[in-house]
């Protein structure tokens, strides 16, 4: 890796801190739109989820005081069910035409949200929760995204925005715990992706480290807004990704 990819590598690692930092997701988003051009996938995987432990459970630990396990569990248990039901569906259902729907119904929502004042918070119990819980690791299984359905579903309830992370960010982690032992046990993590790892940790911490300082700045509104425009980006980069490649062969 020369200089010049060296330096791309650490700033999508610095930007992607900051976003995790700053949202509480969007990590994987924000720097595999770089690091796809300089490393191959299975290592943009590998490090994703491997930075993921790191900037899920430093926003968990960050979080502590806000954490109500008993809010968790269900979202947690649910998902853990719903995991294994997705990778196994992965066989039947073409993952890529599901990350583009996806994809429009996050932009869907985002425009949605963005254009109203306030949403009505949804009134739910233990089951629909764990209702949600199933569905995000269903989603999770399929297409390797851990927090959208339980992230969409904070903002429903109206939540606070330490509340709100309180809840997806322990969701996400275990998603990603799960995740890391299945690379682990196939063999994906190598001692390349290691040295990529600790090359690019400390760019990721300050970025990570300057996401929760602006964090700590907004108010339930912003964080509102900051959520949905995260959401946004998400949808269009899930879209972007299936669409330009059809574009090019059209041109050529």
């Amino acid at each position: 890796m020369d200089g010049i990819a060296l330096g791309l590598f650490l700033l999508a690692a610095f930007l992607g801190g900051f976003a995790s930092g700053l949202a509480g997701f969007a990590m994987g988003f924000v720097v595999s739109g770089i690091w796809l051009h300089l490393i191959s996938p299975v290592q943009t995987t590998a490090l994703i989820v491997g930075y993921g432990l790191w900037t899920q459970g430093y926003g968990v630990w960050k979080l502590r005081q806000a954490l109500n396990w008993r809010n968790v569990a269900p979202f947690i248990a649910a998902g853990a069910i719903g995991v294994p039901i997705g990778t196994f569906l992965l066989a039947y259902v073409e993952a890529a035409h599901l990350r583009t729907g996806v994809g429009v119904l996050l932009v869907l929502f985002s425009v949605y949200g963005l254009t109203q004042p306030a949403l009505r918070p949804v009134r739910a119990g233990v089951a629909s929760d764990a209702s949600v819980g199933l569905f995000n690791g269903l989603l999770c299984g399929l297409t390797g995204l851990p927090g959208l359905i339980i992230t969409i579903w904070c903002q429903l309830r109206g939540w606070t925005k330490d509340a709100q992370r309180a809840v997806f960010q322990p969701v996400m982690l275990g998603a990603i715990v799960a995740t890391a032992i299945s690379l682990g046990v196939t063999g994906a993590v190598t001692s390349d992706t290691v040295k990529l790892y600790v090359l690019g940790l400390p760019a990721m911490t300050g970025g990570l480290w300057v996401g929760f300082k602006l964090y700590g700045k907004l108010d339930d509104v912003l964080f509102r807004k900051v959520i949905l425009w995260a959401l946004m980006l998400s949808g269009s980069a899930l879209i972007a990704v299936q669409v330009l490649p059809l574009v090019r062969s059209n041109w050529e």
